[in-house]
């Protein structure tokens, strides 16, 4: 058995011995040609790869070239064409670029989350991107883009205005009618927070119940525009006598705090031009414009002087730098911190300055120019040149950045708009076109607009909130068209930048018979939008 076991294991190996293969020449033969072919094979799969390879990076250098002449092209301004008329193209096609990334990965959602190419509900699934964004399609002249959000959701009274189309007025009509269980309280002030389902109002628990005064204050556009537009007077009734509760306890200075008690209209807390404070102070100024400036609208102006005022008692400057800021107030201590929100003053100064005498509109115009430049600084300071969220004050430091994050605000482009219209001063388009380079180069994606979680890494959030196409690109396309294009003394902007037509304010409501007293005359901006508007 040992003899048979070991001829069978010495057979096994048999074909691996040399000498098996010299006394058989047929079989050598055949062996080498398996290996030549063999050899053949791999080693015209490794020439086939590198030749692959070879023609991919030649591919990639083609497309390198071609967009290196792309980009040379497109930012090249021939002889002919004006320098703004460029720029507002560029935005144009930025507008185009964030619509359609919406349109594609988020369409009816409220907002776009571009970097997980999906959609966000953070205001309940009105479609939100699609209401704020039609009146800056209207504007652009995107009638394509325009005619596909109308088919979905009728939005804004603005939108009406531009367009003359009723779907736009009925839903606004039918949005107001849903709200005015808000102003349902003892004072006249309105919840914050209602459910348009059911007309639950209430407010938010971390206020104690009380209301916001941005968010308390900043209707009385809207809802005066649409009793103008209906004849109806029961939305300017709402929304000017949460003026009117205000207004008997307003102080000396005119620096409401944030919290307003909705009881009893009593306010306390911090006062700021920034977060929960800011629109407040605008629609004071808007209001009157809104109204254009008759004795109607002029207790507004009155108020908004009064705390014009005021405001000029929060300047300080820093050093060694000089940059005029706006402190924070809280009881008699001021902070010395700025948020990004209150870069909306320059712009409000500059537009309200018109209303004073020549020497006090020279000052309140400066200390415009002022803000503005420090607003401007807020972005430059920055690796990315694009503003934090709020701004710290240091003796012998002049800024510093609190908080990193930049969510694509419009406040400082808005105030440069502003500046640019009424004084003509090329600067403010500059800054505006560096700010919006800024945007371009650290928030563009494949996938629409992001904001950035730091300033300074240029490290990026997911979201592209609805008033980077509302307001910011609005204000840079504005920036750069002629001043014919939503003139100044025809429309005013709400604090979301949507436009209303500007109409006489009287005692009657237009499309009325009834006699309407002005009721504001008793007495002789909006919150943080960190993930909304």
């Amino acid at each position: 058995m040992a003899r048979i076991r070991s001829s069978s294991s010495s057979s096994k190996f048999r074909y691996c011995n040399p000498s098996y293969y010299l006394k058989r020449p047929k079989r050598l033969a055949l062996l080498l040609i398996l290996f030549v072919s063999a050899s053949s094979f791999v080693w015209d799969r490794q020439t086939l790869v590198r030749e692959h390879e070879f023609e991919v990076s030649k591919l990639n250098d083609e497309v390198r070239r071609l967009q290196n002449m792309l980009e040379e092209f497109t930012n090249r301004v021939p002889a002919n064409v004006p320098i703004e008329m460029q720029r507002r193209e560029k935005v144009k096609e930025a507008m185009i670029h964030a619509w359609s990334a919406y349109e594609k990965y988020a369409w009816g959602n409220d907002e776009l989350l571009p970097q997980t190419q999906s959609g966000e509900n953070s205001f309940g699934g009105l479609g939100a991107t699609i209401i704020d964004s039609l009146d800056t399609l209207l504007i652009m002249g995107l009638d394509e883009q325009f005619q596909k959000a109308r088919e979905v959701v009728g939005g804004l009274l603005s939108t009406y205005d531009l367009s003359g189309d009723n779907i736009f007025l009925e839903k606004a009509r039918d949005i107001a009618d849903r709200l005015l269980p808000a102003w349902d309280t003892p004072s006249g002030i309105p919840y914050n927070i209602i459910n348009l389902a059911r007309g639950n109002a209430h407010n938010l628990g971390w206020t104690g119940g009380k209301s916001i005064l941005a968010d308390s204050g900043t209707e009385q556009l809207e809802f005066i525009a649409l009793s103008q537009r209906t004849g109806d007077p029961k939305y300017q009734e709402k929304v000017e006598k949460a003026i009117v509760a205000l207004n008997k306890t307003f102080p000396a200075d005119g620096l409401v705090p944030i919290y307003v008690d909705p009881n009893g209209g009593t306010a306390y807390g911090t006062i700021t031009f920034g977060a929960m404070g800011d629109s407040f102070y605008e629609y004071l100024l808007k209001a009157w414009i809104q109204g254009n400036k008759t004795s109607s609208v002029k207790p507004y102006r009155d108020m908004w002087e009064t705390s014009m005022k005021g405001l000029v008692s929060l300047i300080r400057r820093s050093s060694p730098s000089s940059f005029a800021y706006i402190c924070e107030k809280t009881g008699d201590t001021l902070t010395d911190k700025m948020d990004e929100l209150a870069c909306f003053a320059p712009g409000m100064l500059a537009l309200g300055s018109s209303g004073y005498g020549k020497v006090e509109a020279k000052k309140i115009l400066s200390l415009a120019e002022e803000l503005a430049w420090t607003c401007y600084n807020f972005y430059q300071s920055t690796q990315t040149k694009l503003a934090g969220e709020n701004y710290l004050f240091n003796p012998g430091r002049d800024m510093s950045v609190g908080t990193t994050w930049n969510i694509l605000r419009p406040e400082t482009v808005e105030s440069l708009f502003y500046l640019w219209r009424l004084t003509g001063n090329v600067t403010y388009q500059e800054w505006g076109w560096n700010i919006f380079q800024a945007f371009e180069k650290n928030c563009r994606i494949e996938s629409g607009y992001v904001g950035l979680t730091d300033v300074y890494l240029a490290l990026k959030d997911n979201k592209m909130q609805t008033f980077f196409l509302a307001e910011t690109l609005k204000y840079l396309y504005l920036l750069f068209s002629p001043p014919t294009v939503i003139p100044l003394d025809e429309w005013v902007f709400n604090t979301e930048a949507h436009p209303l037509r500007i109409v006489n304010r009287n005692d009657d409501i237009a499309g009325s018979e009834r006699q309407h007293k002005p009721t504001v005359g008793l007495q002789g901006r909006k919150t943080g939008r960190f993930g909304g508007n």
